[in-house]
């Protein structure tokens, strides 16, 4: 079985997009969250069941899918490191090219 492990940034993202539905609406905002935990804990037993992400294809990247987000991943050995959650309708690469950016100028 592979160890999820989550990176800071992707729980932050995932906690700003909650707070944001929460605004409208509470339980959706709850449902979304609880959806994308028990979509990302079913990597532990099948880590490579996310496709793969085409627009970073070199990067080896996988996402699964829990509208209205994209739960971006990469697995290294038996590890899963849960990097980016996303809205769908963001551009992955340019949402990538300016975190490695940023990264740099740090």
């Amino acid at each position: 079985m592979a160890e999820i492990i989550w990176t800071e940034e992707a729980l932050n993202t995932l906690e700003s997009i909650a707070d944001y539905i929460a605004v409208s609406s509470e339980p959706a905002a709850s449902k979304l969250v609880k959806n994308i935990f028990e979509k990302t804990d079913r990597l532990e037993r099948f880590p490579e069941s996310g496709r793969v992400v085409e627009e970073v294809r070199e990067m080896g990247y996988r996402e699964v899918i829990v509208n209205p987000c994209r739960i971006i991943y990469k697995l290294e050995n038996d590890t899963v490191y849960i990097l980016h959650v996303i809205r769908q309708e963001r551009d992955l690469r340019r949402f990538v090219i300016n975190e490695t950016a940023a990264d740099y100028r740090a």
